[in-house]
């Protein structure tokens, strides 16, 4: 078998739909087996767990290397951070440090198996890029929240700090219970204990709350969601700018078939 054949059969095999349903059910298993490691189990199913471990990371460089192997290019193959980042882990995986002192990094690195789930299923990557993508935007709208946060902390450690030290004593611990407030986390609670000393201090909350828990996470969502309309349009037109290669190609294709069975025709006339 020649090396573009075996090129191609390995691509097939990395394309096939049968192929990544069964490699999403092996890192769906290898969440399961991390979260199995979590909780007191007899030896004999720790040695079954841990066998399935390895397992696991035999089936994911088996599936790293039909992957490699079937790429045309092999330089390309490496272009692409996923992939980068899918072999990263399995070769990590497969060092044998589960009774050293780097134990923890292992354990780490197998957890982070489960983000392959990011790397092979499309959907999940196109929802990470988009989040990616906005990030500068959402900068810009994080810093003023920031800044809302910070103006808002020393007001209420200025006429809170006696009331309730533990929530108020300084600019820090107010941050944190202006969280609180934000997350609706007993915010009520916070709120009447202030109105006690200050009546007006209701209008402190509700103010806060407008400005952070409806303005702000509003305008997060909408960046968010109108990058993902953006990305999900350009893969769009990606793929039928695509499509309209592949016409192009079989167009082509088809006019020197054409070309050479009028040649053919000529020749024999």
């Amino acid at each position: 078998m020649q090396a573009s054949q075996i090129v191609r059969t390995f691509a097939e095999v990395r394309s096939n739909r049968l192929f990544e349903t069964f490699v999403v059910s092996v890192i769906i298993f290898s969440a399961i087996v991390v979260g199995v490691k979590t909780y007191d189990i007899p030896e004999i199913v720790a040695q079954i767990v841990h066998i399935l471990d390895w397992l696991i990371t035999v089936i994911f460089l088996v599936e790293i290397t039909i992957r490699f192997i079937g790429e045309e290019r092999k330089r390309d193959f490496f272009k692409n951070g996923w992939n980068i980042f899918d072999t990263t882990i399995v070769i990590v995986s497969l060092i044998p440090i589960d009774n050293s002192e780097l134990a923890v990094i292992g354990r780490l690195i197998r957890i982070f198996r489960v983000l392959r789930m990011v790397s092979i299923i499309p959907e999940l990557r196109t929802l990470l890029v988009s989040l990616i993508k906005a990030l500068p935007q959402l900068f810009y709208v994080v810093l003023l929240m920031f800044i809302i946060f910070y103006i808002y902390a020393a007001v209420g450690s200025t006429f809170f700090s006696e009331i309730n030290p533990e929530l108020w004593g300084d600019i820090a611990v107010s941050l944190l219970t202006l969280f609180r407030v934000m997350t609706f986390e007993d915010w009520t609670d916070v709120m009447y204990e202030t109105m006690t000393v200050h009546g007006w201090s209701w209008a402190y909350y509700i103010t806060f709350i407008f400005f952070t828990a409806f303005a702000f996470l509003n305008m997060i969502i909408g960046i968010v969601v109108n990058v993902m309309e953006q990305e999900h349009r350009e893969h769009m037109q990606e793929g039928f700018e695509n499509e309209h290669k592949e016409l192009d190609t079989i167009k082509n294709e088809l006019a020197e078939i054409k070309l050479l069975l009028q040649q053919q025709a000529n020749r024999q006339a």
